[in-house]
């Protein structure tokens, strides 16, 4: 089940990343033209913010079945000094929390912002800085901290 898990869990990242560089583009396209937030823009935000949703889920029980995670919470002091089991066992989980944090605020405030124009300007902060930190958490194949392969 654990392996299963890691898989969703590595292809949702993709969907993750291409929902949230759609909706930053959609924003910046919206903020920037001063158009009007249409149907399909608030679909697109309120899709971003599911996708995310549904990747933490996947992030946190794969988090506790993990046998890098055990290992860290296990043997602390060797873990914390292991850039890896460090990175899985605090650094992802907490930036990844993060983020969708951010996405959900933003979403959030959003949705309840009266003018168009706020309502871009308010997602494309939001969800940009969540992505920024999303990036840096990811375990791409050329980071420092962790890697693995863009496809599992």
């Amino acid at each position: 089940m654990y392996q299963t898990l890691l898989i969703c869990h590595s292809f949702l990242r993709w969907l993750v990343l291409i929902s949230l560089l759609y909706s930053i583009f959609r924003a910046y396209k919206g903020y920037t033209s001063q158009l009007l937030f249409t149907k399909t823009d608030n679909a697109v935000r309120h899709w971003t913010a599911t996708i995310a949703h549904i990747q933490l889920i996947f992030g946190i029980l794969i988090y506790v079945q993990s046998p890098i995670v055990k290992y860290f919470w296990k043997n602390f002091s060797e873990g914390i000094q292991n850039s890896e089991t460090a990175f899985f066992g605090i650094l992802h989980i907490f930036l990844m929390l993060t983020g969708i944090v951010l996405i959900t605020i933003g979403s959030a405030l959003a949705k309840r912002k009266k003018a168009d124009n706020d309502k871009f300007k308010t997602m494309l902060l939001w969800f940009s800085v969540a992505l920024l930190i999303i990036f840096i958490a990811i375990p791409w194949p050329f980071s420092p901290f962790s890697n693995r392969p863009y496809f599992r």
